[in-house]
């Protein structure tokens, strides 16, 4: 079926008009605009937006840390929908089925990466967002190999963050390396750190929280973190395994040094101010291991997704209108939001 007879002949969406700082006034990089009703091609969907989760990627496109790789783009990518059409070449997915867009849209499917199931390593690969429009819109469409079915039992916006804070985090914790029952040091508390401490919790695991956010240390010991400091603060002690999601490269040298022997420190964020200089002694011997996160796999969206649905982890949402999303970067670019915001179309 792709018929889009009973549908608006355009729709809205925001776009980064000019990449600059995010203040959530009328001068800022975020335009919105009436464009036409995109119809789904070969392969892919066509998604009315319920609701779309603010990513910390989506401010660094809008104020131009993300280098921009279409003109206009519609941030988002972490959209909740309703199939409203399919295009030809579609079998998993039909009108009404609920699904969700994240960030990675595309891939080659041929390289090494890909056959070796490192997808997310594609020198090809696309992303909502970024290379395609986003969830900042009325509707979009997406590459159905790249979509996943959603429960029906939740809330739009509860499930929105899971499609990247989730799945992010959950790459991330899988890279750490946490061994069972160690304690996960965690730098940065926003979206996915919430998410993450979560999962980590949910397998038996401790937790403790270094942010500079005062709501955050308290949102962190609500959900079960024993400890709860400063970005600098010493770790109470040494740490199996760390997550910076903070995009502060001054925290590395800082979340090295709290490692205990043999732990690792994985980087979560796609972007990341200069690192200091490393002492190999202080920070790096004893096999301590520092590891980037690029991206995700297709794998990893499914398996966090499962695990999700299990142990259903509290979501803590800040809402806004789909049309005041210049207004949430805004918040979230200095630091007004504890937890994630989310985008509803009213």
């Amino acid at each position: 079926m792709n018929s889009t007879a009973a549908l608006h002949a355009d729709t809205g969406a925001w776009v980064v008009d000019r990449p600059g700082p995010v203040d959530g006034t009328a001068t800022g990089p975020l335009v919105w605009e009436r464009r036409p009703l995109e119809v789904p091609g070969p392969h892919e969907i066509l998604v009315e937006v319920e609701a779309c989760g603010v990513c910390r990627t989506d401010l660094h496109l809008a104020e131009g840390d993300l280098p921009p790789r279409s003109a206009r783009c519609t941030p988002g990518h972490e959209a909740v929908g309703r199939v409203r059409a399919v295009g030809p070449g579609v079998d998993g997915f039909a009108a009404g089925d609920r699904a969700g867009v994240a960030w990675l849209a595309g891939t080659c499917g041929a390289c090494g990466h890909c056959r070796n199931g490192r997808e997310n390593l594609c020198p090809d690969s696309r992303y909502t967002g970024w290379d395609r429009p986003g969830g900042y819109a009325d509707r979009l469409t997406a590459d159905a190999d790249y979509a996943y079915h959603l429960d029906e039992d939740r809330p739009a916006e509860e499930l929105a963050p899971l499609l990247c804070a989730g799945i992010i985090g959950y790459r991330a914790l899988e890279r750490a390396e946490l061994p069972p029952g160690g304690l996960l040091g965690i730098y940065g508390f926003g979206a996915s750190a919430h998410l993450t401490a979560q999962l980590a919790l949910a397998r038996g695991s401790r937790v403790a929280v270094f942010t500079r956010a005062p709501a955050a240390r308290r949102l962190a010991l609500d959900l079960g973190a024993e400890f709860a400091g400063d970005s600098y603060d010493p770790s109470p002690e040494p740490l199996a395994a760390a997550v910076l999601f903070a995009p502060v490269g001054e925290l590395v040298p800082v979340a090295l040094t709290a490692l205990d022997r043999g732990g690792t420190l994985s980087v979560a964020g796609i972007h990341l101010t200069d690192i200091p200089a490393l002492n190999y002694r202080r920070h790096l011997f004893q096999e301590r291991t520092l590891r980037s996160v690029t991206a995700n796999t297709r794998a990893d969206g499914a398996a966090y997704l499962a695990e999700a649905a299990r142990t259903r982890p509290v979501v803590r949402v800040r809402r806004y209108p789909l049309r005041q999303a210049d207004t949430a970067l805004a918040d979230l670019a200095a630091d007004r939001v504890t937890g994630v915001a989310v985008l509803v179309r009213e």
